[in-house]
This record gives C-alpha cells, structure tokens and sequence, in this order.
C-alpha cells in the first residue's frame, strides 16, 4: 500500500508543468546570442555597402575628372549631346528595375551588372554635366561634398536623433522641391534669374543632405526604420544618388562656368 502510494505522488510530480525558472533558463544566453549575430550580419552589411560605395564614387569621380581636364574628351562629348540622352535612358531602365523589382536587385549576378550599368550612365551624365563647368569649381565642389558626406556619415552614427522616423517631413519636402522646380522652369524663359537658381539650388543641397542622414541611419539598423540585411543593392543605390545630387546642387550653386 505503501509502495502504490509513493508510486502516485512520484507520478504526479512528473506531470507538474515546470515553474517559469524551469523554463526561461537559458534564455538570457540565447537572446545575447541572437543580438551577437544580428550585429555581425549587420557589420557585414554595412562593410559590404560602403565597400560596394567607394568602388562607384572612385568610377564618378574619374569619369567626371577625365570630362573635365581632357580637352579632347571634352570636347567630344559637348558636340555629341546624343550620348547624353543615350546614358539617360540608361539610367531611367536601370533605376527603374533596382527600385521596383525587389527579386530582381537581389539575385546576383544580375543585381550587379545592373548596379554597373546604373554606375556608368550616372557618372556619364554627370561628366557631362561637369565638362561645362570651370576646372576649379568642379574640384571645390567634389571637396565640398567629400566633407559633407563625410561629417554628415559620423554624424548619423554617433546621434542619438532618429532621422528614419522623419521620413514624412522629406516628403514634404521633395514635393516642395518639386513645386520650386515647376516655377523655376516657368520663370527661366522669360529671363534668368540668378538668385533664385541658387536659392533653389542650396535648397536642394540642404534636402539631399538630409536624405543621406536618412539613408544612413536605415543602413545602420539601430533606429526605428531599417533596412533588410539583403538590401545592400538598394542601400548603395540610395547613397550613391544622396551623394552625387547633393554634388550637383553644390556645382550649380558655386560652379562658375567654362571660358
């Protein structure tokens, strides 16, 4: 009797359902264990973007030196417009399918040759664009904008302001820009004004400034809005353009032109 009875209580503290000690217990560990791996997989990321990044701007800024102090070169592209058309359409196809078709800008190799492509026509356009604008103002403004991004880059990392959860306010913003631009297009035929260009032209440089705050601290993954580790396409292409815009502003607000 005894026997049977020490039989039913051992019975009946097996069936207990653990206390939650019991079962939280290494859980702490897991938990550090995930963060431990999501920040490498986003060290990885970023390394990967910036990677990606500096081989596009070192294409731009050797296309847009070799259009700006080869006088042949230059003087090939200016009486050749139609290559300008030709690299713009290029640019059009090309950022149209990084931007909309997600399966496309991560299947390698594709993402990239596409990425190329893209790299390629922006940097010519841009070459072009640079080969109507004194040597010495093109130089100020790549240094101009080396520092920005550069100060703008170390910014984002160490604040604690959130940008991504600003992402209304440049909206607003852009279609503002776009308003500014409709009117300056009303306005130019009928004379041009230069104060209103530049005022355009350092708002622009202001707008796209803060797109690459916004862009980086998306990158960076410790704020409210982040991107997918496996966006570092779509990540590259966000800062090439924040850069390479904001370099246009610049060159149109302290760019003199060619003699």
């Amino acid at each position: 009797m005894a026997k049977a009875k020490q039989v039913s209580t051992l019975s009946k503290s097996d069936n207990e359902p653990p206390t939650y000690q019991e079962a939280t217990a290494g859980y702490d560990e897991m938990e550090a264990q995930f963060a431990w791996d999501d920040r490498q997989i986003r060290q990885i990321f970023i390394r990967k973007v910036y990677a990606i990044l500096l081989v596009q701007l070192l294409v731009s800024v050797a296309i847009v030196g070799l259009f700006t102090f080869c006088e042949p070169v230059r003087f090939f592209i200016q009486t050749h417009p139609g290559l300008y058309s030709t690299s713009y359409m290029v640019f059009l196809v090309t950022y149209i399918a990084l931007s909309c078709c997600g399966d496309l800008r991560r299947q390698f190799p594709w993402n990239l040759i596409l990425l190329t492509l893209f790299t390629l026509s922006m940097s010519f356009m841009m070459g072009f664009v640079s080969s109507f604008y004194n040597s010495k103002s093109v130089l100020l403004c790549l240094g101009i904008t080396a520092l920005v991004c550069l100060s703008v880059t170390i910014f984002s990392f160490q604040t604690k302001i959130d940008f991504t959860s600003y992402h209304g306010v440049l909206f607003c913003l852009c279609m503002v820009m776009l308003l500014c631009a409709i009117c300056v297009s009303i306005v130019v035929p009928f004379g041009y004004v230069p104060w209103l260009h530049a005022l355009y032209a350092v708002a622009g440089a202001i707008l796209f400034t803060m797109f690459l705050a916004f862009d980086t601290q998306l990158l960076m993954g410790n704020k409210r809005y982040s991107l997918s580790p496996e966006e570092y396409v779509f990540a590259t292409l966000s800062l090439y353009l924040d850069i390479i815009y904001l370099f246009t502003f610049l060159l149109a607000c302290f760019g003199g032109g060619r003699e």
